[in-house]
């Protein structure tokens, strides 16, 4: 038990042990993902509505009423406050990963950030696509949207750090 323990504050790590780290490293990114998106999503380019239940507890915590906007709006806004919050959470996330999950020099220093926002991109545009389809096409809520939008970008993120950006 001492020895997994001890794997948490060094780089070498068993890769389940590995893997719960990033799991971490992504919870705190999410954390800041997240926060970014609904603070976004509240007070700056507002894109909550009727029914949502992240809506409804913002109603019942600060009194605003969730706005009364179409859907092809609220989707844009959507993929506006997405856009802003994974620009933050993932310089977090590249922080903690560089720190504390991976190892670097799989490639030129200069590379590697170039790297690791080209597979951001990739997995924001098509997390963002599937939040504004659910949005746009099924009237999805906004949260959920975003749920599948995360679960997405999760799934490619991960295996694109692990086995083409860093060293394993």
């Amino acid at each position: 038990m001492k020895r997994i323990i001890r794997q948490f504050f060094q780089r070498e790590a068993h890769p389940l042990v590995q893997f719960l780290k990033y799991g971490l490293a992504g919870g705190v990114a999410t954390v800041v993902q997240v926060s970014v998106f609904y603070a976004l999503s509240i007070w700056v380019f507002p894109c909550l509505t009727e029914g949502d239940k992240v809506g409804d507890l913002v109603e019942r915590w600060f009194s605003i009423m969730p706005v009364d906007i179409s859907d092809q709006v609220r989707a844009l806004r959507f993929v506006l406050n997405t856009f802003i919050g994974f620009i933050f959470s993932n310089l977090v996330c590249y922080i903690i990963n560089i720190l504390w999950v991976f190892k670097r020099g799989r490639h030129h220093w200069l590379m590697e950030p170039l790297l690791f926002y080209a597979v951001l991109g990739i997995s924001l545009g098509v997390g963002t696509f599937l939040g504004w389809f659910t949005n746009r096409m099924f009237g999805m809520h906004t949260t959920y949207s975003f749920l599948l939008q995360m679960f997405a970008s999760l799934m490619i993120n991960y295996v694109c750090r692990k086995y083409i950006i860093f060293k394993g």
